[in-house]
């Protein structure tokens, strides 16, 4: 069989009602014909958008065939024996030209009793944020699910959930059952669970891209919701110059920031998992063997779990999201 390397894929362009224009001219993805450009899906084991590889000898195969092929040899034994043919992570680029909706994500096991689904933890990386920008995460004080329904039903649900000022740089980790909204003004990486089930809450009373109101999921999200609160719901890493810093460890996935400005070599050889890189400053090149591709701004590569080592060399310097799942959790 021939060896495995490096897999780029083609992003999955999702037009919204709340998207713009800085992923088809900024981050060099092609939109067509297509106007609001919201998400670009950079790798996605979702049903109906399963991502397609564009390079190598595997370019036109789906993300689903390639993992039926090679199995563990691709995203790490645990995770074939766990998962199969899904892959259990999904990666976004975002561009928040409006507000997006207020929402939640039910967890593992109201998703598998309603929608016969994983949940929905995520992460953010934000990459860019206007003056003016917000991100919703959580509440702003003590909270009941009678008081809640009070302020959804006043009209009033903005004013009761905690309001954080983005920078770039800063990590917004979403658990399943948090209430959250992206502000206006924000583009960010998103790395969570592959599930695409979604509680829409509160719309600002906008219509879609069909014209009319979207649908709301105000009876499904009141049980998904965490109603406690927290002291911080925002995290910042600074990186540390050619080295390996982490920033979210949970039991869906592990994300590290590495920032470099000289060659660096990645020893994969005791980790049991597929490894995603996800380049959000500058560019880099990756060498094995006697290979190598280029990874630029805005662009995902997956590297399979039987490949060991993987030299990185900055061009002339890079910043690069590093994700993998550390443990798999037996449920």
């Amino acid at each position: 069989m021939t060896s495995l390397y490096p897999l780029k894929f083609i992003p999955i362009l999702k037009e919204r009602v709340w998207g713009g224009n800085r992923l088809s001219g900024e981050y060099g993805k092609k939109a067509g014909k297509k106007g609001k450009i919201g998400e670009s899906w950079e790798l996605s084991g979702v049903q109906g958008d399963i991502s397609e590889v564009a390079n190598g000898f595997l370019a036109g195969n789906s993300l689903e065939e390639i993992i039926e092929v090679y199995m563990g040899d691709l995203v790490g034994e645990k995770i074939y024996d766990k998962f199969g043919r899904e892959f259990p992570l999904l990666i976004k680029l975002i561009d928040a030209n409006e507000d997006l909706s207020i929402q939640v994500h039910p967890p593992d096991d109201i998703a598998r009793e309603r929608h016969h689904a994983y949940g929905k933890t995520e992460m953010w990386y934000i990459l860019e944020a206007d003056d003016k920008a917000k991100i919703y995460t959580g509440f702003n004080q003590e909270m009941t699910k009678e008081r809640y329904v009070k302020s959804l039903e006043g009209g009033d649900i903005a004013q009761i959930l905690n309001i954080e000022k983005p920078q770039p740089g800063d990590v917004f980790f979403i658990p399943a059952g948090r209430i959250h909204a992206i502000g206006k003004g924000v583009m960010l990486t998103e790395i969570q669970q592959t599930s695409d089930i979604t509680y829409r809450i509160w719309d600002w009373k906008r219509n879609g891209l069909d014209g009319k109101p979207r649908e709301l999921h105000t009876e499904l999200a009141v049980d998904a919701i965490d109603y406690n609160t927290y002291e911080s719901y925002k995290t910042r890493v600074d990186p540390e110059l050619n080295g390996t810093v982490n920033i979210i460890d949970c039991k869906y996935f592990t994300t590290n920031i590495i920032e470099l400005d000289q060659t660096i070599i990645k020893d994969y050889s005791l980790i049991d998992s597929f490894v995603i890189y996800i380049c959000i400053q500058g560019n880099a090149k990756l060498e094995w063997d006697d290979k190598s591709i280029n990874l630029e701004k805005g662009e995902t590569v997956l590297i399979p779990a039987l490949m060991e080592t993987i030299r990185i060399q900055p061009v002339p310097s890079a910043r690069i999201l590093e994700v993998y799942i550390r443990k798999i959790i037996e449920e």
